[in-house]
């Protein structure tokens, strides 16, 4: 069915649930209409026509559903992922496969640039970058902990001496699509003084070492056009045993409300403005003292935990500022 009038094209993959229904709804809600492009199944499944200076008309085709590309009103950058594609297909012409499809929907989003979008790619993709995070919160005077980013093993041994041995290691990018990849190489991890042993590697790959800072709570604090949702984690449930409480698959933590001081919830607006973003998840540690420490945001960062627990109408937070209401 060719659907007509104004769309908002809604970023995905097939297996997000949740929160991409939720923000659909609203969108309804809200008299607009949604259309859902799940990223993994193009080429696969998805289609795109798109002309380039021909006169004809790009188009979208998803199942029975498609629209023309100026009908997109708004975009939600919710997630994009890599093709699925045929186990039939020789293993030598994936890679290439992968490349190519992945540049034609960097073709489509180019397309869509007059559209609005939640958010814009290329200042997602700078705020990505978590050293310029550090920096930028920082110099806002937000709280950081003590980082290095070295392939220098000598000097990790330094840095775990200077923080008491109290140190935490973790990539600048994520290797997994989502939180069912590798433990070590998606999580935060405390380092003991036997993982000094394996230093050497660093030399295939730079990591981050960070004091690692106690912990009252842990806090996932959402933030959309101006507005923050803050939910809280009791902390001495877990972090006897874990730095990172997304590694707790077999633990029923259920979010709890909070908020968090003036000052600090300023800060944090600053922040998103040095950046201008629309949508941001931060993670922060408040200490058993009561300070708070900002540990990183993520662009498009998942939240759906706290609209669950918490009755937080994030999703129509988002349905608004991408309809402009």
């Amino acid at each position: 069915m060719n659907l007509s009038g104004e769309v908002v094209l809604l970023i995905t993959h097939s297996g997000d649930f949740f929160t991409v229904d939720r923000v659909a709804e609203n969108l309804v809600k809200l008299g607009a209409q949604p259309f859902r492009l799940d990223t993994d199944k193009f080429p696969g499944v998805v289609r795109l026509d798109l002309h380039v200076g021909n006169g004809g008309g790009s188009r979208i085709i998803y199942g029975e559903n498609s629209i023309r590309t100026e009908q997109v009103r708004s975009v939600w950058m919710r997630r994009i992922w890599s093709p699925e594609l045929s186990k039939d297909l020789v293993p030598r012409f994936q890679a290439a496969c992968v490349r190519e499809s992945l540049a034609t929907l960097e073709g489509l989003w180019d397309g869509l640039r007059e559209a609005w979008w939640v958010d814009n790619l290329q200042r997602i993709g700078a705020a990505e970058n978590k050293l310029r995070q550090l920096r930028v919160a920082q110099e806002i005077g937000l709280r950081i902990p003590r980082t290095l980013v070295t392939n220098n093993g000598e000097e990790v041994r330094e840095f775990f001496r200077v923080v008491g041995g109290r140190m935490v290691a973790k990539l600048l990018t994520p290797l997994s699509q989502s939180m069912q990849g590798s433990g070590f190489f998606l999580y935060t991890n405390a380092v003991k003084e036997e993982d000094l042993s394996d230093v050497g590697s660093l030399c295939y790959s730079p990591m981050v070492f960070q004091e690692q800072i106690p912990k009252l709570r842990e806090l996932r604090v959402v933030f959309v056009n101006g507005k923050l949702f803050v939910g809280a984690l009791d902390a001495s449930l877990y972090a006897d045993s874990t730095a990172d409480w997304r590694q707790l698959h077999d633990l029923n933590l259920l979010w709890q409300s909070h908020e968090l001081p003036a000052e600090i919830a300023h800060r944090l607006q600053i922040f998103m403005a040095s950046f201008g973003l629309i949508f941001g998840a931060f993670d922060l540690i408040q200490t058993p003292s009561g300070e708070y420490v900002f540990l990183e945001v993520n662009p498009t960062g998942e939240w759906g935990m706290l609209e669950r627990d918490l009755g937080y109408p994030i999703s129509e937070a988002i349905a608004r500022a991408l309809l402009g209401v």
